[in-house]
């Protein structure tokens, strides 16, 4: 049986990759800092994992246990593991980079000389190779070269909606996801034998793949957000379902989606029943998404290479439509939140400079451009 270390023990990673893996018959040990759920997983070494699509089942996931991330321990199971594997949100790779250092260099100490792959499974455009360049500022320069020929940094593409769930059955460890799931990783950055995980898809264009997932799915999502919320609704599914922002949603992803042919050569007839499949993921209606989870964080959604302002580079470069993506940005202004840190910030920076300088400021757009003009305009619309 094949070993795998995965960071981050919560429901994405005890939902999507965590359960990939042990159905592929590798055993997962979990590493995160949460130390109530490591003991559970440890303890328990199996947890349940509700699928919903068209209809419900419940697959128990066994073949697990967990170390604290903090630990030597997790450096340890570092030393034997084929694989390792993270879901812990962008934000916290830089964290663990330091950790992962510290476990290749054990491992090559103790004489382990078999190939390693190491994919992040993160929201993040090439996030696995962004990993790769901060565990190499903690290993030691003499090694560079041999960790380059042993060690493949795995870039992945991940689309799963795992909503954050209240334990069921007084099961803390229970998760539900959505049946529909996609993990797609280059190919060509293994070291050694490429592992065999049902699910898992290879490709050597995963370009191609990590932007039309985030043109479409995360783009019509957190639009679906940003305009639910201004009508006050609650979940996901609620927004989706009201017919005015079902429209305006799937006019954002066909003109985002309108790069994504021009550019990767998309089939066109596919990528609209692409959209349609995404809609009808959104309207689940056994999956509880609050719009405000979906919302969290503007200043990171508004980045250059985020969901909503790397689609409107595409259509200013290519020439196409963007009415609806540039209402899409003017929604995600207006979005407030007590509880987000970011929300709180971006609605500071508009009382304190304006539209104009905050989108040239956090979207790298320029503030004399037509497309500024259009956001201030549909902002003041809204």
């Amino acid at each position: 049986m094949k070993n795998a270390v995965h960071f981050g023990a919560g429901n994405i990673g005890r939902g999507f990759i965590g359960k990939l893996l042990s159905d592929a018959d590798v055993a997962v040990t979990f590493a995160d800092v949460n130390g109530p759920l490591v003991d559970q997983i440890s303890h328990k070494q199996e947890y349940k994992v509700k699928v919903v699509g068209s209809e419900c089942s419940i697959d128990t996931v066994t073949h697990v246990t967990a170390v604290n991330s903090a630990s030597d321990a997790v450096i340890e199971k570092m030393i034997k593991t084929d694989l390792v594997t993270t879901a812990v949100g962008p934000n916290v790779l830089d964290i663990i980079a330091k950790t992962i250092a510290k476990g290749i260099e054990k491992r090559l100490a103790s004489g382990n000389e078999k190939p390693l792959n190491i994919i992040a499974c993160e929201n993040m455009v090439r996030g696995t190779t962004h990993l790769k360049g901060e565990v190499y500022k903690y290993l030691d320069q003499q090694l560079h070269e041999k960790v380059d020929e042993l060690v493949g940094f795995v870039d992945s593409a991940v689309d799963r909606i795992v909503p954050p769930a209240e334990a069921a059955n007084d099961d803390p460890l229970e998760v539900t996801v959505e049946s529909f799931s996609e993990w797609i990783v280059d190919e060509q950055q293994f070291k050694g034998e490429i592992p065999d995980i049902n699910g898992m898809e290879k490709t050597n264009n995963l370009m191609a793949f990590v932007e039309r997932k985030l043109f479409t799915l995360n783009t019509g999502h957190c639009i679906t957000a940003y305009l639910g919320n201004l009508e006050g609704h609650r979940t996901i599914r609620e927004a989706i379902e009201d017919p005015a922002i079902h429209a305006q949603v799937k006019q954002a992803m066909i003109e985002s989606g309108e790069v994504l042919i021009r550019r990767y050569g998309f089939d066109r007839q596919l990528h609209a029943a692409y959209i349609d499949k995404i809609l009808t993921r959104f309207a689940n209606p056994y999956l509880v998404d609050e719009v405000d989870r979906v919302g969290r964080q503007p200043i990171r959604k508004l980045g250059a290479n985020d969901r909503l302002i790397k689609p409107l580079l595409g259509t200013i470069e290519y020439g196409t439509e963007n009415k609806t993506l540039l209402k899409g940005i003017a929604a995600a202004l207006k979005y407030t939140s007590e509880s987000d840190p970011q929300a709180i910030e971006l609605q500071t920076s508009l009382q304190e400079h304006g539209i104009k300088e905050t989108l040239a400021h956090y979207t790298g757009l320029d503030k004399n451009s037509a497309e500024v003009a259009q956001i201030e305009s549909l902002y003041q619309q809204l």
